[in-house]
């Protein structure tokens, strides 16, 4: 009992000695998701706990959000926070007009969606777009690390992972969702819509490749559908072409192509029996 007790002091103390002189300057996690809570909140009452708030209040938040992400930056970008959320705060018009139209993107997509409101309140693809247009002008602004972290709240809650890199256009659809992956370098048009499990990543994972152009670019009106990879830097779909579901591919297509993967469905009363190959998988 008492080597236990000898061994955990000692375990104890070397974590003390790499935390005393090991400063992440981080923020914290739980920091940064109250951050993002309030700021969706603010921009919409669907997401709000306080849904009718007057414009007096709404603008007590707006410069309490500034502040909370001034301190958030801080540890990270030093003296230049101040600008950082100034920025922010004055690039809000223009993210909430987008999120509006991908709200009203989705809703027009899905047949299930009752309603603008229900797509805004409920909708994983919502949640994930939001968090990644914030994200992304905050990554726009220089600030290391936050927008990941912010990426990560938006990946935690919906399965949907965008790095905030990535360069997306006006109304984006997300339908479902879960699984969907998007590199750091990926450039996405106007009006396309991803389905679940779609992965736009790169060739290489090599860590000489950074800042490189490593991930695919979406042309305007693309459908991707369930699962389909469309993979490296020089890849382009073109305009108002369809990828269809499990594609796998590395090479661009041309606008208006449809590209897709052909199958063999085989289909056998049970009464006729079976063969060794139908046990293979």
């Amino acid at each position: 009992m008492d080597d236990t007790h000898d061994r955990e002091h000692a375990f104890a103390a070397d974590l003390a000695k790499d935390r005393s002189r090991y400063e992440t300057g981080l923020p914290l996690k739980r920091d940064v998701a109250a951050f993002c809570d309030a700021l969706l909140g603010l921009l919409f009452a669907q997401l709000s706990d306080d849904g009718d708030a007057t414009s007096v209040e709404l603008q007590a938040r707006l410069t309490l959000v500034r502040h909370e992400l001034r301190q958030l930056a801080e540890p990270l970008v030093g003296d230049e926070a101040p600008r950082v959320a100034t920025a922010v705060g004055a690039a809000l018009p223009d993210i909430r007009a987008a999120l509006l139209l991908d709200a009203d993107a989705i809703w027009a997509g899905d047949p299930a969606a009752e309603s603008v409101d229900e797509v805004i309140a409920a909708y994983p693809g919502f949640l994930a777009i939001a968090i990644h247009r914030i994200a992304h002008e905050i990554h726009r602004q220089g600030v290391p690390i936050l927008p990941r972290l912010l990426a990560e709240v938006a990946h935690t809650r919906t399965g949907i992972d965008i790095h905030p890199g990535a360069s997306i256009g006006r109304s984006f659809c997300i339908d479902h969702g879960t699984g969907i992956v998007i590199g750091e370098t990926t450039v996405i048009g106007d009006d396309v819509k991803l389905y679940q499990g779609v992965t736009l990543g790169a060739l290489s994972v090599a860590k000489s490749a950074a800042g490189a152009k490593r991930h695919p670019t979406i042309g305007d009106r693309v459908v991707l559908y369930a699962n389909a990879t469309v993979l490296g830097g020089d890849t382009v779909v073109g305009d108002d072409s369809i990828v269809g579901g499990n594609v796998f591919l590395t090479s661009s297509v041309p606008p208006n192509s449809t590209v897709y993967q052909a199958s063999q469905v085989r289909v056998r009363r049970v009464r006729d029996g079976f063969e060794d190959s139908d046990f293979v998988i």
